[in-house]
């Protein structure tokens, strides 16, 4: 019996261990992954904004060039910038303020003609309006152009161009040399490695910008971004027990943590990493390194096209896997050895004959004979037990009773107990509730407000097809039967007048019936809005944290449905709907927050095309799927479109371009779609192009409805 317990502990140790390792190992690459993936796109963003940056500063500049006036050239240049005794152009000392416009500097020997000065004059423009704004993020912003000439807004080093030597030469500095065709002969925004700041002696990355007109390099865009936040950030923000790093595809490393070993151990690990890292498969981010007995998830930093690397030892997943099985041993240990001792204690006690007689008077007992005859002198437990026994056969029965008395007892009061969690429960539910309606009376309003606009249009509508009812007849119909009430026959079917009064009512009926129909339709569609708006209610309630359960929808019923509440509106602006949605299965998802964000967007597409020509007015509805995770939801408009410096702030809570607007819809719109997991952005060529709104969520497959 033993042996047989000792096989059992030591299988259900190892069952143990192999169950908990698989467990923790999924838990930690899936963690792993999504740590990896998080901080890809948080470190990322500075980046994505240089670029942004750029974009913005590259299209004003080359429209601040064509359009400044030339006789504000000359004028204009003379008053801000003097000529030093040493040859060069500098700012005025009297009116320069470095927190808000930026230093001049052209050295000497550089001859200042118009085309040069206009040059000048457009940078330090573009600068000094951007300069201030992009400080907050970004170390300075800069234009450089290819005779040395510089224009810089640098807050943190207000006198710098006023005390460099003459012949300083900008132009050898890296994020110039990186601008040229040379280096970069796609003539895009291209990324620096990472250097030190010669001022003040910090890691620095730059971004530059080429500038061409007619082909001919003219200026170079920069910023510079401190990167001491990032490298700290990658070697002391990681996950427990792992490490990080980042690097650049040719294997410079940017920041790594200390690795144990001897200086060529080291290298080699992290020669390694980097190797796996670069031939990893594309669509690929969780890597093993079986060589060093760990695990690897990557991310692509986006701009300067670094790698930004978690590395997670194996032994960080395997250690708590061991140490639960090693627990799980004692504990079979001390039970094995438990139950040896107390075996040899009964076995020493010859317990072989009084348990054949205790089994034997259970038999008869059983049976039915509860008198039973057991040894009552001993002393010990088992003369207590036997004594004990007689006495339990002459209760079985009472007790039985008493069992079956006491469970219909028990059962009615788990009956009460439960009715009164129930009452409890759905008084916090209440509480809550209660609790959350001032935060999201604003949110509900808004998007009740839309429905309502349908709902009052289609009354409207209801009331119009009510008053237009030819009622009117009937009672003529009905007054003239009454006047030849006498001869209705003769008068049906000879006089000019009866003859057409059954042909009357005949016509009169079907088109009472098509009225009522309609009439029908347009209340249905008052309830259906009307649901609608009970559903709003309910989608605010996550703001009250109550939780709501997805459900299997069909995304393209959903734009259908979306359609309908606003089809009065899009029917009085006369706009033209175009749909494009792919066929995709179910998928799990809250419904109602998903045609709460759909409704807002068409409904702000269907003001935006107020502007156009109501014959040219086109609202596109386009669905596609994004891999096998994601599903894209995209509202396109050739409306009025959006100002580049109104997208960074079209969803904050507030903002609104239209008079009568009150900017709830976008920004309610934006945290119902990161509630749902999922991001809601939008795309704009400028005014008088139109925008493109894109809802992209997560796809979970539901089941088909039957």
């Amino acid at each position: 019996m033993g042996v047989r317990i000792a096989v059992i502990v030591a299988l259900t140790t190892l069952f143990s261990y192999v169950h908990m390792y698989k467990t923790l190992r999924t838990e930690a690459l899936e963690q792993l992954k999504q740590h990896v993936s998080e901080r890809g796109h948080r470190e990322q963003a500075i980046f994505v904004l240089g670029e942004d940056n750029h974009a913005l500063l590259k299209a004003t500049l080359e429209e601040r060039i064509q359009n400044l006036p030339p006789e504000e050239v000359s004028a204009r240049f003379d008053r801000l910038f003097v000529q030093r005794p040493d040859g060069t152009i500098r700012n005025r000392a009297e009116g320069l303020d470095s927190t808000k416009v930026p230093c001049v500097f052209v050295p000497q020997g550089v001859n200042v003609d118009t085309d040069l000065r206009r040059r000048i004059l457009a940078s330090y423009d573009v600068v000094s309006w951007y300069g201030p704004a992009f400080h907050v993020r970004f170390t300075n912003t800069g234009v450089t152009l290819p005779n040395g000439s510089f224009i810089l807004y640098w807050p943190g080093n207000s006198t710098w161009c006023l005390e460099i030597e003459p012949d300083f030469r900008i132009t050898d500095f890296t994020h110039y040399t990186i601008s040229l065709p040379e280096n970069d002969p796609e003539r895009k925004t291209i990324w620096s490695g990472v250097y030190q700041d010669p001022v003040s002696n910090k890691p620095m990355a730059s971004v530059s910008t080429p500038l061409e007109q007619e082909g001919r390099h003219i200026a170079t865009l920069s910023h510079d971004v401190l990167l001491e936040e990032l490298m700290a950030r990658t070697i002391n923000d990681h996950l427990p027990g792992a490490y990080n790093l980042l690097f650049r595809d040719d294997g410079q490393l940017i920041a790594h943590p200390e690795l144990t070993g001897t200086p060529e151990q080291q290298k080699a690990h992290l020669r390694d990493i980097i190797e796996r890292v670069k031939n990893h498969p594309p669509d690929t981010t969780e890597l093993e390194l079986p060589q060093h007995n760990e695990y690897l998830a990557t991310a692509r930093i986006q701009g300067p096209g670094w790698n930004f690397v978690t590395v997670l030892p194996e032994a960080t997943v395997a250690w708590p896997a061991i140490r639960a099985a090693s627990t799980v041993l004692i504990l079979g240990i001390l039970s094995l050895c438990l139950e040896l001792a107390i075996l040899y204690w009964v076995l020493q006690q010859q317990l072989t004959r009084p348990l054949l007689a205790f089994t034997r008077a259970s038999d008869r007992v059983a049976a039915g004979e509860f008198h039973v005859e057991l040894d009552t002198s001993r002393g010990d437990e088992l003369g207590q037990l036997a004594r004990s026994f007689r006495l339990m056969a002459d209760q079985v029965q009472r007790r039985e009773e008493e069992l079956r008395h006491a469970n219909e007892s028990l059962e009615q009061r788990v009956e009460e107990r439960t009715r009164e969690l129930k009452d409890i429960h759905t008084q916090l539910v209440q509480t809550a509730r209660r609790a959350g309606m001032a935060e999201i009376a604003t949110n509900v309003l808004h998007n009740v407000g839309n429905v309502l606009n349908s709902v009052y249009t289609s009354a409207q509508l209801a009331k119009e097809r009510v008053v237009d009812l030819r009622l009117q007849h009937v009672s003529r119909i009905a007054q003239l039967l009454q006047e030849h009430q006498s001869d209705v026959g003769t008068f049906l079917t000879q006089d000019a007048r009866g003859r057409n009064v059954m042909p009357l009512l005949d016509k009169l009926g079907q088109n009472l019936i098509e009225e009522q129909q309609e009439i029908v339709s347009l209340l249905n569609d008052v309830g259906r809005y009307t649901e609608h708006v009970g559903d709003i209610v309910k989608v605010q309630q996550n703001y009250a944290r109550i939780p709501r359960l997805h459900e299997s929808v069909q995304l393209a019923e959903l734009v259908e449905d979306a359609l309908r509440i606003n089809s009065a509106g899009i029917s009085r602006h006369q706009v033209k709907v175009i749909r494009d949605l792919a066929a995709l299965p179910p998928m799990l998802t809250d419904k109602h927050k998903v045609l709460m964000i759909l409704v807002n967007l068409i409904s702000n597409a269907k003001y935006a095309l107020d502007a156009v020509p109501p014959a040219e007015r086109t609202l596109t509805l386009k669905m596609e799927p994004m891999g096998s995770d994601r599903v894209r939801l995209q509202v396109h408009d050739n409306g009025m479109g959006i100002a580049p410096e109104m997208l960074t702030r079209i969803f904050q809570f507030g903002f609104t371009t239209r008079e009568e607007g009150h900017g709830f819809g976008l920004h309610s719109s934006a945290i119902a779609a990161q509630e749902l997991g999922g991001t809601l952005t939008v795309h704009s060529n400028g005014p008088g192009h139109g925008a493109t709104f894109t809802l992209e969520l997560p796809y979970v497959p539901g089941q088909k409805a039957e």
